[in-house]
């Protein structure tokens, strides 16, 4: 057993695990700029996606931002109960909760606006090289997002 070789099971040959630092330190990164908004990182990617489309499907909400109902519900909650979002059964589907901006949501926006700028200053990366960090992410995005989700 000892004379296995387990370098698969070094942590410096794990794609995840850089993967998750930098995630968890992109996100504290932001974490100062949001905290002037009142969001949570989570709670800004949904108002990201909200100001793009005004409305959308909490199931199409949640397959934009990979998040589960579960993770979602109480987010949304939150949101409406700042003012920001409400939530009401589509009238052509009763099945489906449709997520839309209020006014207060839509004004947010304009706070927001230099939160990317901002953040992007803290990532000392060049236009081609985040161009190319962008392009690799999104691929395994791709990769690991099954069908059946």
């Amino acid at each position: 057993m000892s004379g296995e070789n387990n370098d698969g099971l070094k942590l410096e040959n794990q794609l995840c695990f850089p993967l998750y630092a930098c995630a968890k330190e992109v996100i504290r990164a932001y974490k100062p700029y949001l905290d002037k908004l009142d969001l949570t990182y989570t709670q800004y990617i949904a108002m990201m996606v909200l100001w793009e489309k005004k409305a959308c499907s909490v199931k199409e909400l949640g397959d934009v931002l990979y998040l589960n109902s579960g993770t979602l519900t109480p987010l949304l909650k939150k949101l409406e109960a700042k003012g920001y979002i409400e939530r009401k059964r589509s009238a052509d589907d009763e099945r489906l909760l449709i997520v839309s901006l209020t006014n207060d949501g839509e004004h947010l926006r304009t706070d927001a606006a230099d939160v990317p700028t901002s953040v992007g200053a803290c990532i000392k990366l060049t236009p081609d090289e985040a161009r190319s960090l962008y392009s690799l992410l999104y691929k395994v995005l791709g990769l690991l997002k099954t069908d059946d989700e």
